[in-house]
């Protein structure tokens, strides 16, 4: 059995991964590679699933850190493996530690994948909008600057996540984000119903990566909601009237 990834040639030559919910142990609507803490899938299922995603880049199971994730800009330093019943609430983690993988859970929201090759140092980030808006990308930018990248050298990779023509949102959220600023008014296009606009998640992130000076931005072409057999999506699962649900994981690790 083997996990299933997409990788980006931003990051070639560090182990990474953006996993896909196929080739774990998990059934049912956790089927099959579900890698969240959080949710109702047998526990020894999900450390299972957790334990194949690290073995399929090359990283020892025991390695993989998450976090509890709020939707905040908190960027966790991680000097160690964090063991899953201390996990601080951050959405963001970084390290120079070789070997320590640091890993994101998604079902829709943006995974972002960072990594200064030259200073050795890795990040990733969680962003559904409120994270992305609240300016979870930069602090974990300037969270590796204080490990010593610099913001040149750093590759960010957005992951697979809702893309605009299935991502629908009220007009509180577009008010947030023009709040901040008007020119995210270009990442809005009018929604099919009244008062409803669709939202560009992907190319927001990545806007805000290069404004905020990353050397290499990239976006995989991936939609969580649309493609059913490959990813969980929660706005999938709520608009079918909801229920438990998996989570995919993307990570990414310095070279043991």
């Amino acid at each position: 059995m083997t996990a299933e990834f997409l990788s980006d040639a931003a990051l070639d030559g560090l182990p990474h991964g953006f996993f896909t919910r196929r080739g774990g142990v998990s059934s049912g609507s956790f089927a099959s590679l579900n890698c969240s803490l959080s949710g109702r899938d047998d526990p020894d299922a999900v450390a299972r699933n957790r334990a194949l995603a690290m073995e399929a880049i090359g990283i020892a199971p025991a390695a993989l850190s998450s976090t509890v994730q709020v939707h905040g800009p908190v960027v966790a330093q991680v000097t160690a493996p964090i063991p899953p019943d201390a996990r601080p609430q951050a959405d963001a983690m970084v390290t120079d530690r070789p070997g320590l993988a640091l890993g994101i859970i998604t079902a829709d929201c943006g995974p972002i994948l960072f990594a200064d090759r030259a200073a050795g140092v890795v990040g990733a980030a969680h962003a559904g909008w409120r994270g992305a808006v609240g300016g979870v990308l930069e602090a974990t930018i300037a969270a590796m600057e204080a490990l010593g990248a610099q913001r040149r050298n750093i590759a960010a990779v957005v992951g697979p996540c809702i893309r605009q023509p299935s991502y629908e949102v009220g007009p509180d959220m577009r008010d947030a984000a023009l709040a901040q600023s008007a020119e995210a008014a270009r990442f809005f296009a009018p929604g099919q119903r009244e008062d409803r606009w669709q939202f560009d998640l992907a190319g927001y992130c990545a806007a805000r990566l290069r404004a905020a000076g990353a050397g290499l931005v990239s976006v995989v072409a991936a939609d969580t909601l649309v493609e059913e057999d490959r990813f969980f999506s929660y706005r999938r699962n709520t608009l079918r009237g909801g229920g438990p649900i998996g989570h995919q994981l993307s990570a990414i690790a310095l070279p043991a």
